[in-house]
């Protein structure tokens, strides 16, 4: 069974750091597309960084400072690092897997077919 499952979220201090995880079975990280989104209520969900299935790395321009996508095979998760937090990041933050997408992997959240639950991060003094 596939699933992915998010945790790291919670209440942060302006100017804090968080570090999100996200644990996938059912399928490997290494040749899948993976990714981070975001999401406030009654918003689009919002592309933050990603892998593409052959590993490369890419980010939306508008996190590409603050952001760092990274993973751990040998325990099939994926990480999102942020810094610098601002009340603009608050938002449930989800991960997604793609299996059959080549290319490019800053695509639109529609083209990703699992997603975990979320995380809610909530950045606030």
């Amino acid at each position: 069974q596939r699933q992915l499952v998010e945790s790291g979220g919670g209440l942060v201090q302006p100017g804090g750091s968080l570090r999100l995880s996200c644990v996938v079975s059912g399928f490997t990280l290494d040749g899948t597309a993976v990714g981070w989104f975001r999401q406030v209520p009654g918003g689009e969900r919002q592309r933050i960084a990603c892998f593409s299935s052959d590993g490369t790395p890419d980010y939306a321009l508008s996190t590409k400072e603050r952001f760092t996508i990274s993973k751990d095979s040998a325990k099939n998760t994926l990480y999102l690092q942020i810094n610098g937090l601002n009340s603009g990041d608050t938002a449930v933050y989800y991960c997604a897997a793609e299996p059959f997408l080549q290319g490019p992997c800053l695509v639109p959240s529609n083209w990703y077919d699992y997603w975990g639950h979320g995380t809610q991060v909530t950045v606030s003094s």
